[in-house]
């Protein structure tokens, strides 16, 4: 068996005898030598490296007796001894043209091919293999399709041979070549070619198609060549550049030693200086030094060197111990947080107390520290820079509401109150747990949470950091950033939080962590847990009207160029405002219409149409257009099978209407429920109709009312999901006023669960349901006495403009809620409430029991 030591360069058989003579005398029989990873192509002359014994006893033979043997490559060079099936059925029929016998054992063979042969039969196994064969000459096709591909091989080659830098006597020796089979098998020979592609060249019978492969091989080498030619380029070029940068700094370095100016700034020493003035914390300070002293022994060209040089940067401008605020005055504060915000008493109160706490803590703190360092002979230390111990921890305050309320904008006014630096990320969408916790270093890009990113900016220790949106974190596939938040806001934990950038400690327990959110339910309990929840209920029209005045009237005549007094508004027009064009929990939109108003105003002055304007509410209607909404309570309950429900929602409260109508059928009675209702809205229909049903007769409702009838219960607004146990007096008496014709009074809304045995249950969300029923004209609510204690979150001027009605029973809700009977002779029979009414009760038309709505 032979193997190919690679030779310098094949070279085509200049053959002492002519090729015919040599073949004409060819036995049928020949000795065959498997070759391993090599294929001899005729016209070619190739050497061999022959060491196995089997192969060794070939030669002798072959030597003895005319010098010529088959040569076949084998499938798998791995095989030592390879067999008939071990090789190829088409080969070449070589003759030894030189044998030299080497040193260490073995021959070296030159060894010349003569034709393609293919094997008909194997005849012998050992010693050596043998095999009769048949020779199987080249077709050579003499066209102007193969002297095109002979010109492109040739062609091809000849740039292939320039760019792999090949010998130069091959290049010349191919372009004297005008025969295509000699060419063909002398550029097969030349190239470097996987063994299986050098074997499909070989047998392949058409000169043409052996060109074709070969054109195919050559322009896919030359890709390759040109791409790892141009990688090689750019390498170089940022290897050339880099090292242009050394010499050009070695060279700065010795101009200015000559001229005496030193070497220039010590980055190192900067860095260490800087870490010294930030007094880091121990831990903090032995990683610094160690990551230093890495730095230290680093080329400026290390790529790790940027990575240390920007991980120090961070630690050394990061406030350890920078603190802000001073003297606490609790006066101050109340008029700060007055001037701000109107009302909000509860919430005032409440961080007025910690300001309070803190400020005794930190007085008595101070003198104990004092007193301790006196009988000690020491000086006192910075009562600033001392951790709070468990008493004087910052709460984590959380506020919860609709939009527009003053969730943020308090949280200011707190940073104005403490005289602190203010800081807000948002957290609406963030889906990744690096971004609390940060990029561990070995990153490309790496960076610190924003947590700490945020205490960079306000370079303060003990800033107010504001949390917003804490209920819009979503989860993603790179964590939960919500679980990233436990450590952060948890008072006990955050003294010592780690940033996965950082590695070390950073105290968190100064920060004052206020966050915001327009509902919790989104917010997982354990984060729930370590937040102080104080919700921020939707404003009045009382309140709105004194928040505009106050603060966004002014403020917008600020913010577009007005002068006071060049815009005035009137009470009645701010109302006119309220009333017809938001309606909403907060005053958000209220503030864009005032500045919509202001807007077109300041145009009117600037063109000169007027000097100062006073806008009224029929100036209101010229620049906002007509109004947008309207009390359509009336309207929408004018007949029986309408009644007004109260629904709580992320952004306030709000009333809807639920209808109910009563269809002939003809099998059986069915209920349909349409709106987009969730299951609990759902089954809250099903126990108001199986109630009714069960006692119809108590309630007035004619026992066969149901029956044979499709009951359809819808909830307008289709499009919007709803869901939730507090429409279920609601449904009951649409239900209940469908089945006997008597209207539901317009002046009433309602809320509250309902059971199978026609208890009312009370129902969270109170203040805001009521509020949105006075922005929407209701003065009479009715729900649950066991939600009494809830009407005291009611403002006052709420709950003196309103009546509310407490029920324990559906049979209450039904004669509360219901107008009066209408009987034949137009005479009419009330039915005795459980509670004072109010507003002008509408007549209903006769009633029309169990007839469709």
């Amino acid at each position: 068996m032979a193997a190919n030591p690679e030779p310098e360069a094949p070279a085509m058989a200049a053959a002492a005898e002519p090729l015919q003579e040599l073949l004409r005398g060819l036995p049928e029989e020949l000795p065959i030598m498997p070759l391993r990873g090599l294929t001899v192509f005729p016209l070619a002359v190739a050497p061999l490296q022959v060491g196995q014994p089997r192969s060794l006893r070939l030669l002798d033979d072959v030597m003895r007796n005319g010098r010529v043997l088959g040569l076949v490559g084998q499938k798998n060079p791995d095989i030592e001894n390879a067999g008939p099936d071990d090789c190829y059925q088409i080969g070449t029929v070589g003759r030894i043209v030189q044998l030299l016998r080497q040193p260490e054992g073995g021959l070296m063979v030159a060894v010349q091919g003569l034709e393609r042969f293919r094997i008909t039969e194997w005849t012998q196994r050992e010693p050596y293999l043998r095999a009769r064969v048949a020779l199987a000459p080249d077709v050579v096709e003499q066209t102007d399709e193969v002297e095109a591909l002979r010109r492109l091989v040739a062609d091809e080659f000849q740039r292939l041979a320039s760019l792999a830098n090949q010998p130069e006597e091959i290049a010349a020796a191919i372009a004297e070549i005008s025969d295509p089979r000699a060419l063909a098998y002398m550029i097969a020979s030349s190239v470097r070619m996987p063994p299986e592609v050098r074997q499909e060249v070989l047998e392949l019978d058409s000169v043409a198609a052996k060109l074709e492969r070969l054109t195919r091989f050559l322009a896919r080498e030359l890709e390759l060549l040109e791409l790892g030619r141009r990688i090689q380029s750019s390498a170089q070029e940022q290897m050339t550049k880099t090292q242009r940068e050394y010499f050009l700094r070695e060279q700065l370095r010795a101009i200015r030693k000559e001229l005496g100016e030193g070497e220039g700034p010590d980055e190192t020493a900067d860095l260490r200086a800087r870490l010294e003035a930030a007094h880091l914390p121990p831990e903090a300070r032995q990683e610094a030094d160690r990551e230093l002293s890495r730095l230290e022994s680093l080329p400026a060209a290390s790529p790790e060197h940027g990575i240390i040089r920007n991980y120090l940067d961070w630690l050394a401008s990061l406030p350890w111990d920078k603190f802000t605020g001073g003297t606490i005055d609790v006066a101050q504060a109340r008029r700060v947080l007055d001037e701000d915000h109107y009302d909000l008493e509860r919430i005032k109160d409440r961080i007025l107390e910690y300001l309070a706490v803190r400020k005794l803590t930190e007085e008595r703190g101070a003198l104990a520290r004092a007193a301790e360092a006196a009988d000690a002979d020491t000086p006192p230390p910075n009562a600033e820079a001392m951790p709070h111990d468990e008493s004087a921890r910052e709460p984590i305050l959380c506020f919860v509401g609709p939009p527009g309320v003053g969730k943020t904008s308090l949280a200011q006014s707190i940073a104005r109150a403490l005289g602190r630096k203010y800081v807000r990320i948002s957290l609406g969408g963030v889906r990744d747990e690096a971004e609390i916790r940060g990029h561990r270093r070995t990153y490309i890009g790496a960076m610190p949470g924003r947590i700490i990113q945020g205490l960079r900016r306000a370079d303060t220790a003990n800033p107010v950091f504001v949390l917003d949106e804490i209920d819009k974190l979503s989860v993603g596939f790179q964590g939960d950033p919500a679980a990233a938040l436990l450590e952060v806001l948890d008072p006990a934990q955050n003294y010592a939080f780690v940033d996965n950038y950082l590695g070390v400690p950073f105290d968190l327990s100064h920060v004052m962590f206020i966050t915001t959110a327009n509902a919790m339910d989104p917010v997982p309990p354990a984060l729930q847990d370590r937040m102080e929840v104080l919700h921020l209920a939707g404003y009045t029209e009382a309140e709105k009207l004194q928040i505009a005045t106050r603060y966004l009237v002014p403020k917008q005549r600020r913010a577009n160029g007005l002068r006071d007094g060049e815009v005035t508004f009137t009470r009645d027009a701010l109302l006119a405002i309220i009333r017809d064009y938001t309606r909403e929990a907060g005053v958000r939109n209220l503030e864009r219409e005032i500045a919509n108003c202001c807007r077109k105003a300041a145009r009117d002055i600037a063109e000169g149409k007027r000097q100062r304007v006073r806008i009224t509410p029929a100036r209101v209607i010229e620049y906002l257009g007509r109004p947008r909404f309207f009390a359509d309570v009336a309207e929408r309950t004018d007949r029986p099978g309408v009644a007004t429900g109260l629904a709580w929602t992320p952004v306030g409260g709000d009333i809807l209407f639920i209808e109910a109508a009563l269809i002939p059928a003809r099998n059986g009675s069915r209920l349909i429920l349409t709106g987009h209702l969730g299951e609990v809205m759902r089954e809250s229909a099903q126990t108001a109709l199986s109630y009714l049903r069960s006692d119809a007769q108590r309630l007035g409702i004619p026992e066969d009312a149901f029956d044979n009838r499709e009951i359809h219960v819808h909830v307008p607004a289709g499009a919007i999901p709803k869901d939730g146990p507090s429409a279920g007096i609601t449904m009951a008496t649409a239900l209940a006023s469908v089945a006997t014709g008597r209207l539901v009074r317009s002046d009433t809304a309602m809320t509250g669960e309902i059971t199978l045995r026609g208890k009312v249950l009370p129902v969270g969300g109170i203040k805001e349901k009521v509020l949105a029923a006075h922005r929407a004209g209701i003065r009479r609510v009715i729900l649950s006495r066991r939600n009494e204690r809830d009407l005291e979150d009611i403002p006052p001027e709420v709950r003196r403009d309103m009546e509310f009605v407490l029920v324990d029973t559906v049979a209450e809700v039904l004669a509360n809620a219901l107008e009066p009977s209408a009987t034949r002779d137009g005479q009419d029979a009330a039915a005795a409430p459980t509670a004072g009414r109010t507003g002008k009760s509408r007549r209903a038309a006769k009633p029309r029991a169990a007839a469709p709505a």
